[in-house]
Parts: C-alpha cells; structure tokens; sequence
C-alpha cells in the first residue's frame, strides 16, 4: 500500500461574474482545509480569476472558449459581454464544446483529480467525470428556496388552475406562500413550457440526477425547512456551505481602500451621520429606459443619500439628475466591491434586483433589502426576503402584478420606510439577526463549516 495522495478539487465556475466569485471564495476554503484546487476557465476570464485569488498555490487551467459558434457573437467568453440575455442559452449551450478539451486536460493533471465541482448550467462535466470514475457535485448559485419552488411548480402544477398570470397559487408542501405564475422567469410559469431555455434546463436536470450533490451558496439557518424538504423529497443531496462571500471577509478587512473615490464619500457621509442606501441591479438585468427614470425620480424626491453603482449607458436618459443629486448622492459607473461598499459603517439599507449572491452579501452585513427585482429568479428571491425571511420590504408596481412598472411615488415611499419607517427598523433588526447566524455557521464547528468537512470526506469517499 502507498501513501494516499491528498485531495484534488477540479472546480469549472460558468463564464459569468455571479457563477464565478462564489466558487472562487469555495476555492479559497478548500485551500485552507490543504485541499489541491485547480480551476478551469477560458483565457479571457482567467486574469479576473488569478487576480481575485490572488493565491499562487490554486492553478488556473485555460482552455479556449469555441470559435464560430452559431447564434454567439465573435470573442465573447463571459454573459457580461453579450449584447442581450436572448444570448444566454446558446451562449452556455456552446460551452459543451469545450468537453473534449477538459478531458484532455483532466488527463494531464500530474495530480489525479478526487472530483469535479461545476457549475450547473455545465452539465456536460458530469459525463466527463463518470469516464474518470470520480463524483460530480454542481453548484447552484440560487437559494434552495428558489431551487425548491422551480421543481414543485413542475412536479404539483397548482398554476394550472389559475386563469391569469397574476392569479395566486399555493404549493401543497408550503400552503403558507403565495405564488404567481409571474414569479417565475417566462417560459417556466408558462402552463405548457417550452423552447430553448426548457430544452437547455431539461439537459441539466438530467446531469443533475446523476450528480453526487447540489452545492449551495445558503446556509442551513436561512431556509431549515427548505433545504430539509429539498433533501427528502427532491434531491440530489444539498450542501449549505455558504454564506461564501465570508470566505474572503478576513482577508479584505486588512486592505486599505481609502484612495477610493466612493470609499472616501462614504466615509464622509459617515462623519456626517448620514445613513445612506446603496442601489445596485447587477449587471445582467435589462431594466427600461423608462423605467430606470422612474427610479431615478424616485431616488431624487426621496430626499435620502444614496450611492448608486450602475453602467455608464444606463442614465445617459436621466439629463441633469446626477447634477441635482450631486450632494446627497454618489453616482458610481465602474466596478466595485460590493462586499465593501455593504459593509461600510453608513450603508442602512440595499435597493436590490434581489440576485442570489446580493442577497446573501446583504444579510452577511446585516444590511436590509428593498427588493426590486427583474429577471431570473429574482422574483422569487423577493418574496422569501420580504414574506419568509423577513429582511427586507418590496417596492410593488401599482398594477399588482410583479411583473409590472413601478412609480416613482412608491420607490420614493419605500425608499423612506426602509430608511426611516417603522417597517424598516423591524428588518434592520431581522437582518442583523440573520446575519448573526451566517457569521456562526461558517466559523469551526459551525454549520456551513461541518457541512464543507462533510462534503470533503463524501468526495473523497466517492470513487465511482
């Protein structure tokens, strides 16, 4: 008998900025426990990769993204870069054609790889694991909540009852919950779903049966009887080994970020007891011109100080408004830390798309949402924030669909509750609580931290 070798992590995060950093933050705990990680990505995503981990020990793997593919444009390696998310399918359907390549690189590592931690929308990589005999386990970079609803609505069908789109529903296993079928991201709540986007999901389902577990960047505490119900009646295993944005949190404490345009206004709203709301959508929701003025006016009548990060092209409508809100408000148009910005002493509330990864930064600073949210599933996420977990209110359209246009007046009205309100001093104080728990689940011996030990003993048991 020889010496047991130590455990090699094949981690390949899907080329988008939210698939990829919580991997990277798993990559950093995995490390820390003397796990060998190495990361597979495409040259053009691989200088953002190093630079995040800026950890020499884990190796980053290029294989090249695949040319000339139908319905994608030239030299696009990242969802960021597409011109519209009606790229976004054949943009992850093209990524199939990199299997024989991460094969082959498989093949090479000097280092025999334990297993593979993917992506779930690279659904191809279990196949290319089973021919290595080795567990795949695919991240999922949604609540289980959200998760848990995306499969009932297929397996129960209550929206079949319904006559219109805004009508509410409720699941059998969750007769609490009121759903529409405009909280799920079209064609999913469509009665008979179909086209690319069901086809492409379908294909995952079936990687995911035959995966080893579905890693999810939650912890147990947020959503217990979500992840419990997940575990026993749908499956396969899920793993809460998050929040992960808290993997980093100790390393970026140290660094000094002061020359920092919007660190040092935040620091002087600070001084100046000034509570200021952070608002950002991510940067993949298509929001209308339109409907970005009204948030805009919203903001401006609202009186309150807040820091917006957005892109460039998204207020070249607003003429003037950066001008009139200029002392009270901070217009960011490049990238940020989010964690930071969140975390900062004077930030009291997120005006948020409520993406997964926003939601869980949130809670780990103990900052309240309001939730405003767009596209995937966004929707979803805004009710469990607002209905199950309570950290947060929602701004609604006044036409009471979810889906609808939302009024300046009523951004205004709850821009003021959350900061001021009643309402808002009662999911400040829920947020606080709540990410309370997260700081404990992913200290040792905490739950997310056995959850992470239990999820390395099952790769390294899993041998297929």
């Amino acid at each position: 008998m020889g010496t047991v070798a130590s455990p090699h992590f094949v981690i390949f995060p899907f080329m988008s900025h939210g698939h990829t950093i919580p991997l990277l933050h798993l990559a950093t705990l995995l490390r820390h426990r003397f796990i060998t990680v190495t990361i597979f990505t495409t040259p053009v995503n691989a200088p953002s990769i190093r630079d995040f981990l800026q950890d020499a020990s884990i190796s980053v793997i290029e294989l090249p993204f695949p040319k000339d593919v139908h319905d994608i444009p030239p030299n696009v390696e990242n969802t960021e870069k597409l011109p519209s998310m009606s790229y976004f399918y054949p943009f992850a359907r093209a990524t199939k054609l990199m299997q024989p390549l991460f094969e082959q690189a498989l093949s090479a590592l000097q280092h025999p790889p334990t297993c593979v931690i993917s992506d779930a929308f690279l659904g191809w990589t279990q196949e290319s694991a089973q021919k290595f005999g080795i567990p795949r386990y695919f991240f999922f970079g949604m609540s289980v909540f959200a998760t848990t609803m995306y499969q009932l609505i297929g397996i129960e069908r209550p929206h079949a009852e319904t006559i219109s789109a805004d009508e509410s529903f409720t699941f059998s296993s969750f007769p609490w919950l009121k759903f529409t079928r405009n909280d799920f991201e079209p064609p999913f709540g469509d009665l008979e779903p179909k086209g690319l986007a069901v086809d492409f999901m379908m294909e995952q389902a079936i990687s995911f049966s035959k995966s080893s577990g579905m890693i999810i960047n939650t912890f147990y505490k947020l959503e217990p009887r979500f992840a419990d119900y997940f575990n026993k009646h749908l499956g396969p295993k899920s793993w809460c080994v998050g929040p992960l944005c808290l993997a980093k949190r100790a390393m970026t404490a140290t660094l000094s970020q002061t020359d920092e345009t919007w660190m040092q206004w935040l620091n002087n709203k600070l001084t100046e007891k000034q509570p200021v709301m952070y608002v950002a959508f991510g940067t993949q929701a298509e929001v209308s011109a339109e409907q970005i003025q009204e948030i805009a006016k919203g903001l401006e009548s609202s009186n309150t100080c807040f820091i917006w990060v957005t892109r460039q092209n998204v207020l070249e409508n607003l003429q003037g408004f950066e001008s009139r809100v200029k002392n009270r408000a901070l217009i960011v148009k490049e990238w940020v830390d989010q964690n930071q910005v969140l975390n900062h002493k004077s930030i009291k509330g997120f005006l948020s798309h409520c993406g997964w990864n926003s939601v869980v930064e949130s809670i780990c600073a103990k900052v309240p949402i309001l939730a405003l949210p767009f596209m995937a599933e966004q929707h979803l996420n805004a009710r469990m924030v607002t209905e199950e977990i309570g950290v947060g209110l929602r701004i609604m359209p006044r036409n009471g669909s979810v889906r609808g246009f939302v009024e300046a007046e009523e951004v205004e009205k709850m821009v003021r509750e959350l900061m001021e309100g009643e309402k808002g001093e009662m999911v400040r104080k829920k947020a606080k609580e709540l990410g309370e728990n997260a700081e404990e689940a992913m200290k040792e011996g905490g739950s997310s931290w056995s959850t992470l030990g239990l999820l390395i003993d099952d790769a390294c048991a899993g041998k297929l």
